[in-house]
């Protein structure tokens, strides 16, 4: 097969988390911008699919993991209806049981199946707290790239062309309002607390910010209880509003991509804003950037670590799922004038 010139269709593989599958757009942009003969598939939840509306020759496959495509039986459904598809290659970027089921029916066809490798020991390595070897891991855009060349289609990041700025419907306009205020997106939470702000200390962020009546806050957040926290707090300020709940993902993109700053902990969104080359300030607990999740273009200066000095073990883990004891008031060695300042620093002010 002329890899350079013949129409080649790639399967990519990842079904979640939500920044793991946002880390992916970068990695797809630059690719479908190398290889013009290059259409790609991507097989992921149904609720991600937004994410990829944007780039050319990109379409989803979704995978009903809790349905249909359930076990055995639905993988090697799941199987038959890509092979319909008429996939070249395949481009595993998560590397867990499913995908490996996968590639063993793939391997029936001689379909070429390449994986991520997660860098499983040097993170271990990382995260231990006696012999802790700190230093910067590959990034996870680059271990995605790596899968690409092991396919034979090598990218160059730094080729990397953001997704553009969308038109915000009339919908999100009546809802936020129109006025000159820049707009600071805030997302407070996190999968894991391990790697979460305190809600308290976050208070006195917006209030800094709230008491110049210079910006919409706009807070983000997801699931019943956010929303109502969320919500709570934003009925506390003037220039505070709760988008969590009355929006779909491709409503949230819309604003994300208009934002002025996007606020994120280790997480999601912090990833969905840098995709549209938005300034993100990430606030880091017991995670920490060198495990490779750093938001896609950012300067390291806009990450707010909490205290290694105090905290030798930091990062205790990947995921900010293992907080030793001790460890479960890290980010309050982040106080929230230096939030405050550094998200006015951004701002130009």
């Amino acid at each position: 097969m002329d890899k350079k010139n013949s129409p080649v269709h790639i399967l990519v593989i990842r079904l979640s988390a939500m920044g793991d599958v946002a880390m992916m757009i970068p990695v797809l942009n630059t690719l479908i911008a190398t290889y013009p003969n290059i259409k790609v598939t991507v097989l992921t939840k149904k609720s991600f699919s937004p994410m990829f509306a944007s780039i050319p020759r990109v379409d989803v496959h979704i995978a009903n993991v809790k349905s249909e495509h359930k076990g055995f039986p639905g993988l090697w459904r799941l199987y038959k209806e890509l092979k319909s598809r008429d996939i070249d290659a395949v481009a595993d970027l998560h590397n867990v049981l499913r995908s490996n089921v996968l590639k063993k029916y793939f391997g029936l066809t001689g379909i070429s199946f390449k994986q991520i490798d997660k860098g499983r020991r040097e993170k271990k390595a990382l995260t231990r707290l006696k012999n802790k070897e700190f230093g910067p891991l590959k990034t996870t855009h680059e271990r995605y790239t790596d899968v690409f060349s092991d396919l034979d289609f090598p990218i160059d990041l730094s080729e990397w062309k953001p997704l553009e700025r969308q038109p915000l419907p009339e919908k999100i306009v009546n809802l936020i309002g129109q006025d000159t205020k820049k707009w600071i997106g805030i997302a407070p939470f996190a999968a894991h607390e391990g790697k979460m702000y305190p809600l308290t200390l976050m208070k006195e962020v917006i209030n800094e910010l709230d008491n110049t009546d210079k910006y919409k806050i706009l807070l983000f957040g997801g699931g019943e209880d956010e929303t109502r926290q969320l919500e709570e707090m934003s009925g506390k300020f003037s220039n505070a509003l709760n988008l969590a709940g009355k929006l779909s993902l491709e409503e949230e993109l819309a604003i994300i991509s208009n934002l002025d700053v996007m606020v994120s902990m280790d997480s999601g969104n912090g990833h969905l804003a840098a995709n549209y080359n938005i300034p993100v300030v990430t606030l880091w607990g017991v995670t920490h950037p060198y495990s490779g999740f750093y938001p896609f273009n950012q300067p390291l200066e806009n990450a707010l670590l909490s205290d290694r000095e105090k905290y030798p073990g930091i990062p205790t883990s990947v995921y900010g799922n293992k907080v030793p004891e001790g460890y479960e008031k890290v980010m309050e060695t982040i106080s929230p004038q230096r939030v405050a300042d550094k998200i006015l620093e951004v701002l130009g002010n």
